[in-house]
């Protein structure tokens, strides 16, 4: 027999725990667990709501197994579990359904393994070893923020309407389908936000659980709650209910983003201006600030006191005006008057094209998804390709009045992705 395991914690936690359903595996998993040194008594009957229960107002285990043969919808109650689990747990699960969709599923949840059921001693056992291995490992310093080349974008629209959330979420389209970054979308919207409905996806309850719990907030939150829209990008968003206040100081904002910079290597945050008022910590992360607008009257004003604003608190960003939906012949402002007035330049002109938000609304698909030909597309790539650039060697470019930016760019090779499909 093996010594006994000692994870090395320095912790209340005990080495492992399980929670099964049947005895015939209660008897495997307690002699597999005495054979590498771990305490065998702390097998438990119940399956995975027994294990929620407990850990409900108990320590997490280093290692933890956990039966799902009672669940009818094993993703769905394993989030359950994350709730009640501390941080750096190793979780195994056993069941009845040999499903390699439904293996995929829990892996990519963040469970280490997925067993079938019957279980053998030998299946166990090597499972175990790697669990125990998994959870020993040193964390990689190359995971630190200073090892991360990441940039957070924020954008706000001068008024509602100008367009600010087709931006957003083209922007983090973009930067994970074309540059093939890991990159979050956050929208801040959170009673009526379009993120996850621009993709045609259920938003789910992960930004408003955290904003009802912050402390909550971890890598396996961030993992757990986000909704994935393509292989390199997902998305928190909410559908919050309209009798419901926001009601929070913006921490769990604040947390989100930092959480954010850890797992990915771009940001996209779609900030209304309320939330630019009530919570202005929100932009202390922030690299980049696209300030969406219309040539109009109402907007020039909020342009020139939004930009007053960032110049006062918030300077550290890099601020891109980027008027959207101009249409060609004579409007309420022209260009040059727009610019006089808010004293500075428009970095790059969206043309108005109906027929394609329309075209993209149909489809259930991001602006530049839907119209890759576009002349609209056009300028929004152009745009991406300069925030891309951000932080890098490459040079950083403006829009101009005509013509097409695409030759002033020469990114070469961006970063690589590390995000599971």
């Amino acid at each position: 027999m093996n010594a006994p395991w000692n994870p090395g914690s320095g912790s209340d936690r005990d080495a492992f725990a399980a929670f099964v359903c049947d005895e015939a595996t209660i008897d495997v998993v307690r002699n597999t667990a005495s054979e590498l040194g771990m305490p065998h008594e702390k097998c438990h009957k119940g399956g995975l709501r027994n294990a929620v229960q407990t850990l409900s107002v108990s320590a997490s285990p280093s290692i933890l197994l956990v039966d799902l043969s009672e669940c009818g919808d094993p993703l769905s109650d394993i989030n359950a579990l994350a709730e009640v689990c501390e941080p750096g747990t190793v979780v195994l699960a056993v069941g009845q359904v040999n499903d390699v969709r439904l293996y995929r599923d829990l892996v990519a949840s963040g469970i280490q393994d997925y067993l079938i059921k019957p279980l053998t001693e030998e299946m166990l056992r090597d499972a175990l070893i790697q669990a125990q291995t998994t959870f020993s490992a040193p964390r990689s310093s190359s995971d630190s923020k200073a090892a991360r080349d990441h940039v957070m974008t924020a954008v706000v629209g001068t008024r509602g309407g100008v367009g600010a959330s087709t931006i957003a979420t083209s922007l983090a389209w973009m930067f994970s389908t074309e540059h093939k970054l890991p990159t979050a979308l956050l929208d801040l919207d959170v009673h009526f936000g379009t993120g996850a409905l621009t993709m045609d996806l259920e938003p789910g309850r992960g930004l408003t659980d955290a904003i009802d719990n912050p402390s909550r907030i971890d890598g396996l939150f961030i993992e757990r709650a986000m909704v994935r829209a393509n292989d390199h990008l997902a998305v928190l968003s909410a559908e919050a209910p309209i009798h419901t206040p926001l009601m929070t100081d913006g921490s769990a904002f604040v947390q989100l983003e930092d959480e954010f910079r850890q797992a990915f290597d771009m940001t996209v945050v779609d900030l209304p201006r309320n939330m630019l008022i009530n919570f202005p910590h929100i932009l202390n992360g922030a690299d980049v600030f696209v300030l969406a607008t219309e040539l109009t009257l109402a907007s020039a004003r909020d342009a020139i006191r939004i930009l007053s604003w960032v110049s006062s608190h918030a300077e550290h960003m890099r601020p891109i005006i980027v008027a959207n939906r101009v249409a060609q012949g004579a409007g309420e402002i022209s260009r040059a008057d727009f610019e006089a007035s808010i004293e500075r330049k428009i970095d790059y002109v969206i043309p108005a094209d109906v027929k394609a938000a329309v075209h993209a609304a149909k489809l259930g698909q991001v602006f530049v998804e839907a119209n890759r030909s576009s002349k609209a597309t056009a300028v929004l790539r152009d745009l991406g390709k300069s925030i891309a650039a951000h932080g890098t060697d490459a040079p950083v470019a403006k829009g101009e009045a005509k013509g097409s930016l695409m030759d002033k760019f020469n990114l070469g090779s961006m970063l690589g992705s590390k995000q599971k499909a």
